[in-house]
């Protein structure tokens, strides 16, 4: 597995991250099937672990700190993700009137040590933004980050589906650098190849991650987009003797943004076949028939 650097604060990140948002809605929640899914994932060398205060209902980082307990050993093995800022409607914050977001430092930096307590690790690896927050105060919100960074509770920050003004104005207001944003990316979400939001990660020099990089299973559905893509997929996986999905998440490792796909599912089998996509080579053609058939039209 190729491991990339995303900041020099920070340790290698496996090129393939497992995202850990399902990790509650397994039938089997119980730390040894929790242990299973890590240890699926370091025999491929996929070492970087996905995760958000919210996943789960709130629920996901404490089931997988619950295992890091009876396994101590992995908590060293793995780089550590988290985010913030998302505030959810939930019986357990019964008070709450509208899903809202929140990105003052007082939540911040609450919510960066909630998710250390639950997962039972000194420091996270990395802590993402969420999601751009409208009412966002940039010094506060920046203020907030470095001090966490300062403090060594973050090695680094970073945010998720933002804009390329959102990433402007908050970094401007950071002396620490922003070192990824996590957007949606697939074959079935092309926009941010031409919206500019590939383009600004590749200005700033940093690493883009990929949610959701099949779709959320649309890529397998019956729609005329999905049927298109899967006949233009299917050669490339058959010479490559591995599934769509492999070469889905190949298209993606292709490109020279150095784009990092998330992956996530709860099934032994799929987690064990993660890592059949590094074995795919895309060509420029074939990426380029790829995406003729996301947005259903040649290039200009």
């Amino acid at each position: 597995m190729e491991m990339v650097s995303l900041h020099d604060s920070l340790p290698l990140f496996s090129r393939l991250v497992y995202g850990m948002w399902r990790l509650a809605d397994d039938s089997d929640t119980s730390d040894g099937q929790v242990i299973a899914k890590v240890e699926k994932c370091l025999e491929q060398g996929i070492t970087t672990l996905d995760h958000a205060n919210i996943y789960g209902d709130y629920a996901c980082e404490a089931l997988f700190g619950r295992a890091l307990k009876a396994r101590p050993d992995l908590k060293d093995a793995c780089q550590h993700i988290s985010k913030c800022d998302v505030m959810l409607l939930s019986d357990h914050y019964p008070d709450r009137r509208v899903k809202h977001y929140d990105t003052s430092a007082v939540h911040v930096i609450e919510s960066a040590e909630t998710s250390l307590s639950r997962l039972g690790i000194d420091a996270l690896d990395l802590l993402l933004i969420h999601r751009p927050d409208p009412f966002m105060d940039p010094t506060e919100t920046g203020r907030a980050l470095d001090s966490l960074i300062d403090s060594g509770k973050v090695k680094a920050c970073g945010v998720s589906n933002f804009k390329p003004w959102d990433l402007d104005l908050l970094q401007a207001h950071m002396h620490h650098p922003l070192v990824t944003n996590q957007i949606e990316i697939n074959p079935m979400a092309v926009d941010c190849f031409v919206n500019g939001d590939i383009a600004k990660a590749q200005t700033m020099g940093i690493k883009p991650m990929a949610w959701s990089p099949l779709a959320g299973g649309a890529l397998f559905g019956d729609s005329a987009r999905a049927l298109e893509l899967r006949a233009v997929m299917q050669p490339i996986a058959d010479n490559a003797n591995v599934g769509i999905d492999a070469v889905a998440v190949a298209w993606l490792l292709a490109h020279p943004a150095g784009i990092l796909p998330v992956l996530g599912t709860n099934n032994l089998e799929r987690i064990a076949r993660l890592s059949d996509a590094t074995r795919v080579s895309i060509d420029r053609q074939q990426w380029f028939e790829i995406y003729q058939a996301a947005t259903g039209q040649e290039v200009p």
